[in-house]
């Protein structure tokens, strides 16, 4: 598996993934009815947001259906012939500190019929190298505290818990873990 910067030939795979029912995000279902249609009409749009390194891509949408201004992130889809998962890493330039609505730096998912494969750890472990390059000291991440293959990910990437607290409302509420990895 090789994370690869989204690129038009890749999107026909996206799409199967989608329509298989896997997502790469949080998405409402009206976010991912939206994500699809970019994929066909739009699909320069749709890979200009997801490498996106100088936040320029315009608002997000959150979860709760409202907007929220976009911060510097670029997404690697995990491939191994087919994409098989997705990895964002999101920083805001000279601090670790990210606005309350971004859980952490980095996020995973990877496809149901791909998973307990070794991909999320070797995703992570492969992000890290271009986290590692915006100069910060580490990168938070966070995991709902039932996720345990999740917590296995961070901590085979020598990820720290370092507390639990409870999410915002517009990303879902509820009690969640934050980890740290240091550089």
């Amino acid at each position: 598996m090789e994370l690869v910067k989204p690129r038009l030939e890749h999107l026909p795979s996206y799409i199967a993934a989608l329509e298989r029912g896997w997502s790469g995000d949080t998405w409402t279902e009206a976010g991912l009815a939206e994500e699809k249609l970019m994929c066909v009409n739009e699909p320069e749009i749709l890979l200009a947001k997801k490498d996106d390194p100088e936040g320029k891509a315009g608002p997000v949408r959150l979860k709760d259906g409202s907007f929220v201004d976009r911060v510097p992130g670029i997404t690697r889809w995990m491939w191994d012939g087919e994409v098989c998962g997705s990895i964002n890493f999101r920083w805001q330039n000279g601090t670790t500190d990210l606005p309350p609505y971004i859980l952490g730096h980095i996020g995973y998912s990877v496809v149901p019929w791909k998973q307990r494969l070794g991909f999320a750890t070797n995703a992570l472990q492969q992000i890290l190298i271009e986290a590692k390059a915006q100069n910060l000291p580490f990168v938070e991440l966070t995991t709902d505290l039932d996720n345990y293959a999740s917590q296995n990910v961070i901590t085979n990437n020598n990820g720290v818990m370092i507390e639990s607290f409870e999410k915002v409302a517009s990303q879902g509420g509820g009690p969640s873990l934050r980890w740290r990895i240091y550089f």
